[in-house]
């Protein structure tokens, strides 16, 4: 999956899971060899993303490393406030 594809990926899964999805936003940086996605939402949304003890931002954090793998880049992504 193209990087962009995965910014796509990202959105498309925060939006089904919130419930304000306009101000979602993903950005994308890059850390050595490392792409790093940036996924803000709404601080009422937050705990929708993150989930009971982490596991909706860890599933979706597996989700992204297995389409990363088929690229052979390393992703991380960060739920930032």
């Amino acid at each position: 999956m193209e990087q962009s594809g995965m910014k796509d990926l990202i959105e498309y899964i925060a939006v089904s899971l919130v419930e304000a999805p306009d101000q979602v936003s993903v950005e994308k940086t890059k850390r050595d060899q490392t792409t790093v996605y940036q996924l803000r939402v709404s601080p009422e949304d937050r705990g929708r993303v993150i989930g009971r003890q982490g596991r909706t931002a860890r599933s979706i954090r597996t989700v992204l490393s297995a389409a990363a793998s088929r690229t052979g880049k390393r992703v991380v992504l960060e739920i930032v406030e």
